[in-house]
């Protein structure tokens, strides 16, 4: 039977999911389908193994045979007790690439450098790329067509007056509810209903939303656009969302490993939530957004993506920070892809620097304890190579 598996702020998905077979002990097996009430065991177990997991299915995103290389540098000394750092962030992985050499890698929680680890909204990232990509392919004419150019659909919904654009910033101007808390809340309600034939479930739901404010004018977080997004680049290139991102990323860039991508009740990728890949290729990522979206020598996404991508599109009520095209931005020019339960990729092209964690922290959120701290890590490593730089 399919589930739901829900997550929080960051990362949410209503994700097709089966309980795990009995290969796993009664210890780690979850007993309730939401990930937010599993013990932290369970968690451990079930998000480095998810693809296993029977009745889960997931799409493989196919690795090609040459790999980008991520050479060791010198050891980055940051004053810090590692150790003691990643057990309280409880990272299963921590690499830190700089000048494309990797200065730290780290690995606990029964995880290493050969695993897989599930991303949640990591994914809404690798999403907006794919975005890039069909613009840059001619799939999608502009970022300022209506969504309803590639989701026919949606027509005769308040997305009539939504832009490309504005989902991608998620200032779409549409009511959505994503309290987790709240049974009742759209991100709770719109994967569970029964599929229409020849539709997919996010466009059966998000079509009978109504418009709240004027599309453009307000910032709200909602991962069933995200979703849509994904259903916009299959619709606008006739591809899966996992090969197309084999072919303009994971092949070319030289991913290490094939990783999957999770799919929902109606057989379509959960684009804002549930890759499965390797730290490294998490890692790797950050350096095609520093190579300018370049693989083996293609320019993969247009020219000015990434600064567009990655630069703040909308405020989010936060000093400092903001929301680009499915990124988180901060106003000294880095910026970010996070999930829930600690995963998260860094980039801060001024140093030429990522970071890439990922790991199970003791609630999904938590900004004020881990979440800040986690921040707190990301300015102790700019310190640290601004150091080394003389700066």
């Amino acid at each position: 039977m399919r589930r739901i598996l829900a997550a929080v702020l960051f990362c949410t998905a209503a994700a097709a999911w089966s309980a795990p077979a009995s290969t796993q002990t009664t210890d780690t097996l979850p007993k309730d389908l939401n990930v937010l009430f599993w013990s932290q065991d369970q968690r451990d177990a079930a998000f480095r193994t998810l693809e296993t997991v029977p009745n889960v299915v997931f799409n493989p995103i196919e690795a090609g045979d040459d790999v980008y290389p991520l050479p060791a540098g010198e050891p980055l000394d940051l004053g810090l007790d590692i150790d003691a750092h990643m057990a309280k962030q409880r990272n299963a992985g921590l690499v830190i690439v700089h000048d494309g050499k990797v200065r730290l890698e780290k690995y606990a929680l029964g995880y290493g450098a050969a695993g897989r680890w599930t991303s949640f909204s990591v994914a809404k990232s690798f999403t907006s790329t794919l975005v890039g990509a069909a613009v840059k392919d001619g799939y999608i004419e502009s970022l300022d067509d209506k969504v309803t150019v590639y989701i026919p659909g949606l027509r005769g919904s308040a997305y009539d007056d939504v832009s490309v654009r504005q989902l991608l910033t998620m200032t779409s101007g549409v009511k959505w509810n994503e309290d987790y808390t709240d049974p009742k809340s759209d991100v709770a309600q719109f994967g569970l209903q029964q599929p229409v034939a020849g539709e997919d479930i996010t466009v059966s739901y998000m079509k009978t939303l109504p418009r709240d404010v004027p599309a453009g004018s307000k910032w709200l977080y909602s991962t069933g656009e995200t979703n849509l997004i994904g259903v916009l680049v299959s619709s606008a290139t006739g591809k899966t969302l996992s090969a197309y991102l084999s072919e303009k990323l994971w092949k070319p860039f030289g991913m290490e490993q094939d990783a999957f991508w999770m799919l929902g009740a109606t057989g379509h990728e959960i684009s804002g939530c549930c890759i499965s890949a390797s730290l490294r290729d998490y890692a790797r990522l950050g350096q095609f957004v520093l190579n300018g979206g370049v693989a083996n020598g293609v320019q993969v996404v247009p020219d000015d993506w990434f600064a567009a991508a990655t630069t703040k599109q909308a405020d989010i009520g936060i000093p400092g920070r903001g929301y680009g095209y499915q990124w988180w931005t901060n106003d000294d020019g880095s910026f970010a892809a996070q999930g829930i339960f600690g995963q998260g990729i860094f980039i801060d092209p001024k140093r030429k620097l990522v970071i890439a964690s990922n790991g199970n922290w003791p609630t999904a959120t938590d900004p004020e304890g881990v979440g800040a701290a986690r921040e707190a890590f990301y300015k102790a490593v700019q310190a640290s190579v601004d150091r080394e730089a003389g700066e």
